[in-house]
């Protein structure tokens, strides 16, 4: 249960917090962030990336070795248990996959971040629990924020033991801190001599926290002085060694899917932490999280499009085994339209994931708002793609595959790649989440310039100002979204069309994000329906773009195949583009909203009537408050 005693942050201070750890400045170009502002750059992401053929060759054995150990591991088993053997772990260590990215002077392998999001896509078509070890530590754990902001001496120490094998978990959540890092209660205070930090706190669902041996640890420590001179909160990055005293598992938390996940509730008790084991410097331990995930977020889009390859494998074979009604059931359309769509949108979702992970290769962009919506997309067509293959497979889908083979069929589990998969849309940054931060970066250059006019708060002599600084802008801007581009996209063959539409439909939503604010002015960032409409047409805008990228790329090389599939994928997005702006206002916006209040406040209670319900909420609190008063659950053994 959460401490009521801790008082929670304001709506203001969580907005400061979190405004705070924005990178409010722009590292380099960003095709999404033009889109928003209805400039259509292809030239920013076409041609696409090119694939390096020696760091393939460098990949290679490392892929073959990968895929023999999974062609072994018995998944079902792992999903039985709750348990990843020793021994599979140890096989891990030996072929390096926890140093996949480390570079080579440290031990590691070496490899690009395209050839991690392939590994991780290869797992993940297997088991889901594999990913989850093997990201955690990666993706979110202390290898990526060492190789970001890690002083020369931290890597040397830690870099080593990493590559062979020492598991890394990332502690940032706690009861009461989520999304909204401002309600953060785990401090690190200094020592009387300032050599170190004591640290005490506990934090909650920390993937990989019952195996790990070092842990990248948030907490807050003492306040500093804001621009404005008041005191601000901050948040500091530690490592800390898991062996150390007052580092306890309390317990390990079990789920619906990813049965053998090594996630743990983590307790710390005047845990005495050196000072030059801070990460990045002392106050910027959230923003080191933010642009850790920036990052680490493209793990899950690649891991995404692997379990949509494995679903579309089983469907297309299925669909052809299958006979009913004297034809196999692919060809019946109510289960063709799956199969045809389920191909459409595995292809886009990896030229969502391959085209931003390129960009991050390549370097010299600001991929943020492309690594949130890959997140974001893929996660949530994935999840639709997993529910269609459950439904071709009918009741085969719903049992287990320990069922399955025990009356002597195919052990398919796709009733565990559902329990799986679905953590993925609320893995590091629910798409409730994904869509406030886009829309946020989405409408910043505009409040940047604009809302100052329309604020409340705004004196006259401010909005004056304001308004000299954005005239020049919105002078030449606004009018040329309107005005048509001579762009014909005509190397993309039957393809063009679809970029023609992406353009034009760009500079619409440009046009709609700046008529939103202003008929709505400070309002706007309240219109959470409003702005996710946006961000949802932008993210299928991008989503054509890469699709169409690829599809050429491919043909280039002799794929001519994939550009039906970017074909079907665009001509259905397109639909759901013109969808989304016919009810960009919606109008039933305010009924859902009063409804909701009202179910809120209990005036709908009537509706619960005549069941018994899955539990008292009043007794199950009570019940939980007692017990925890009585006795503190038993550390779990390492």
């Amino acid at each position: 249960m959460a401490d009521k005693s801790a008082a929670l942050a304001t709506e203001k201070e969580a907005r400061d917090v979190a405004e705070s750890a924005r990178e409010s400045e722009w590292s380099g170009p960003s095709f999404v962030r033009e889109l928003f502002l209805g400039r259509f750059r292809l030239d920013l992401i076409h041609p696409h990336p090119a694939d390096d053929p020696e760091e393939e060759a460098r990949a290679r054995p490392f892929f073959d070795k990968l895929a023999a150990f999974l062609r072994r591991v018995d998944s079902d088993m792992i999903d039985r248990t709750g348990e990843i053997p020793e021994e599979y772990v140890q096989e891990l260590r030996t072929m390096g996959a926890f140093g996949i990215k480390i570079p080579r002077e440290y031990g590691g392998l070496g490899l690009s971040y395209t050839s991690y999001v392939k590994a991780m896509a290869m797992v993940t078509s297997k088991d889901g629990s594999l990913t989850a070890l093997l990201s955690a530590h990666q993706s979110i754990g202390l290898p990526q924020p060492l190789k970001l902001f890690g002083t020369d001496e931290q890597k040397r120490r830690f870099f080593p033991r990493l590559a062979k094998g020492a598991i890394s978990a990332f502690a940032l959540t706690e009861v009461d801190a989520g999304s909204d890092p401002a309600n953060m209660h785990a401090t690190a205070t200094p020592s009387d001599d300032g050599k170190s930090f004591i640290l005490n706190g506990e934090k909650l669902w920390c993937t990989n926290g019952t195996r790990a041996e070092l842990l990248v640890v948030m907490a807050r420590t003492p306040d500093a002085p804001g621009k404005d001179g008041k005191p601000r909160k901050q948040i500091t990055a530690f490592i800390v060694e898991a062996s150390w005293p007052g580092v306890e598992i309390v317990h390990r938390c079990r789920f619906m899917g990813l049965k053998a996940l090594e996630n743990a509730l983590i307790r710390f008790t005047n845990v005495k932490v050196p000072r030059e084991n801070i990460l990045w410097g002392e106050g910027k331990g959230l923003k080191l999280a933010l642009t850790t995930l920036n990052t680490g977020r493209l793990t899950l889009p690649a891991s995404a499009a692997g379990g949509s390859k494995a679903m579309l494998n089983v469907s297309r074979w299925w669909s052809n085994e299958r006979v009913q009604w004297g034809a196999p059931i692919g060809k019946h359309e109510a289960v063709a339209q799956k199969v045809g769509m389920m191909a459409a949108n595995t292809f886009a979702m990896e030229a969502i994931s391959g085209l931003t992970v390129g960009l991050a290769e390549h370097g010299g962009y600001d991929i943020r708002l492309e690594a949130a919506i890959a997140k974001m997309y893929n996660t949530e067509h994935g999840w639709r793609i997993v529910d269609d293959t459950l439904q071709i497979r009918g009741g085969r889908g719903y049992e287990t595959a320990d069922s399955l083979r025990a009356r002597g069929e195919p052990a398919i589990p796709i009733e565990r790649a559902m329990r799986d998969f679905r953590i993925n849309l609320i893995f590091e940054g629910s798409s409730e989440i994904m869509r406030l931060f886009i829309a946020r970066e989405a409408v910043d250059h505009h409040f940047k310039l604009a809302f100052p006019i329309v604020a409340p708060e705004s004196s006259f002599g401010q909005r004056v100002r304001a308004a000299a600084k954005s005239a020049p802008f919105y002078a030449t801007w606004y009018p040329s979204r309107w005005l048509p581009r001579a762009t014909t996209y005509g190397e993309f063959g039957s393809l063009a069309k679809h970029l023609r539409f992406a353009e034009r439909r760009a500079r619409k939503l440009g046009r709609s994000l700046f008529h939103a604010m202003v008929r709505f002015g400070p309002r706007l960032e309240r219109k959470q329906m409003v702005l996710f409409r946006a961000v949802d047409i932008g993210a299928e805008l991008f989503a054509i773009a890469a699709a169409c990228v690829r599809a050429q790329m491919l043909a280039k090389k002799g794929n001519s195949k994939a550009v039906a599939l970017a074909d079907l994928f665009c001509r259905e997005a397109r639909v759901r583009v013109d969808a989304l702006f016919d009810r960009f206002y919606g109008s039933n916006d305010q009924a859902i909203y009063r409804v909701a209040q009202q179910v809120l406040r209990g005036e709908h209670a009537w509706l619960e009537q005549g069941i018994v319900g899955m539990m008292d909420i009043e007794a199950e609190a009570e019940l939980a408050t007692e017990e925890g008063a009585e006795k503190d659950e038993p550390a779990v053994a390492r």
